[in-house]
């Protein structure tokens, strides 16, 4: 009797101490470390850098790798799958589209494109019309004093240095919002150059990156480029002051690009659906109703696969973990925004970009319920 009750007790204990040997282990044990892989526009790469950095606080397993390595590289690598998600300032052309079947398009958040100079003894208030940033950029005005700028800045004592112009080298989106307000401006830059992600330029030296470009003109006096604003800004660059639809001359900043997206009258299209004809630029370019608004305002985008497990490398856990960072990125994200002179979402757009991220799926199975 006594030696089985010596035997259960033995046993209890045993039980007792593996118990605690593997819930040791369970605690003990860090969660799998789950790696996002993006790439492309440079235009969101500093909130999307926060974005990773904050996140990362929230889901210490999770850790974003995102390359800024501008739209056109982003758009190619998500094409060929090399990549769980990409972004892009340019909405994918009607091409584009098609060639990368099943994607998702949804904005992330509204940022403006600003020219950006080098003049030394100014460093603000500098005043550009649309017209003049065209013929800048063809190449026509080619002197800092030209007649044209100094009609626009008399109170400026202008040099008559040659300008330097500085373009984008890579594939950029930045570029298509640039190129997309010069075309809706002028008839000869629309006709001869166009808007894309890479045109033929007139004139110029190329930067890779908003970075680069922002380098570029840093290093050049007498230099003018285009930027998004936080680059300019991050890099104690001077921006101009541009001439919108209402004969305002507009400084960029948080308020005049969230004007320009409140006037915007812009249909939003499905996740799953083409957004090649989306722009703010082009809803704002001449409505003289639009006031305070800065006109060079564009959303810049997320891409994602609507099935998930079209993508090499691609697991249940790491497309949860995708999708729930998206969610979070519309909402809890937003507040970072502000912050970086990026404009949080519209309610809308939020609300566009739920019914987005529900499509999304692993083998037929939708990741995002709740």
């Amino acid at each position: 009797m006594r030696t089985a009750y010596r035997i259960i007790i033995l046993i209890v204990a045993a039980g007792i101490i593996v118990g605690s040997v593997f819930a040791y282990q369970y605690i003990q044990t860090p969660q799998q470390t789950i790696t996002l892989n993006g790439a492309g526009a440079t235009f969101p790469f500093p909130l999307i850098d926060k974005w990773a950095a904050e996140y990362h606080k929230i889901k210490p397993n999770v850790q974003m790798n995102y390359q800024s390595i501008g739209s056109g590289g982003g758009i190619r690598q998500f094409t060929v799958k090399t990549i769980d998600f990409g972004a892009t300032d340019a909405p994918l052309t009607e091409e584009q589209f098609a060639n990368a079947t099943n994607t998702l398009q949804m904005p992330e958040t509204i940022g403006g494109v600003v020219p950006t100079y080098n003049l030394p003894g100014i460093t603000s208030g500098l005043k550009f019309s649309g017209a003049t940033l065209v013929d800048i950029f063809l190449g026509k005005i080619t002197k800092w004093n030209d007649p044209q700028m100094q009609a626009l800045n008399p109170s400026l004592n202008l040099p008559s240095h040659d300008i330097i112009v500085v373009h984008r080298s890579d594939g950029s989106g930045t570029t298509y919002v640039w190129t997309n307000y010069l075309s809706d401006i002028s008839s000869e830059w629309r006709t001869t150059v166009g808007k894309s992600t890479s045109v033929n330029w007139p004139t110029g030296l190329g930067g890779k990156g908003n970075e680069g470009v922002a380098g570029i003109v840093s290093q050049n006096p007498y230099a003018i480029g285009y930027v998004e604003f936080i680059y300019a800004e991050n890099n104690n660059l001077p921006w101009g002051y541009v001439q919108n639809a209402a004969g305002e001359f507009v400084e960029p900043s948080l308020q005049s690009f969230t004007a320009a997206s409140s006037a915007a009258a812009v249909t939003l299209p499905r996740g799953d659906q083409s957004w090649s004809e989306v722009s703010i630029v082009d809803s704002v370019v001449n409505n003289t109703q639009a006031t305070e608004a800065y006109p060079i305002t564009s959303f810049t985008y997320l891409l994602v696969y609507k099935e998930l497990d079209v993508v090499p490398n691609m697991n249940r856990d790491k497309a949860d973990a995708l999708v729930q960072f998206l969610w979070w990125a519309i909402h809890d994200g937003q507040s970072y925004s502000a912050d970086l002179a990026y404009v949080p979402l519209p309610q809308q757009v939020v609300t566009n970009n739920e019914a987005t991220i529900r499509m999304i799926t692993f083998n037929g199975e939708q990741l995002y319920k709740s």
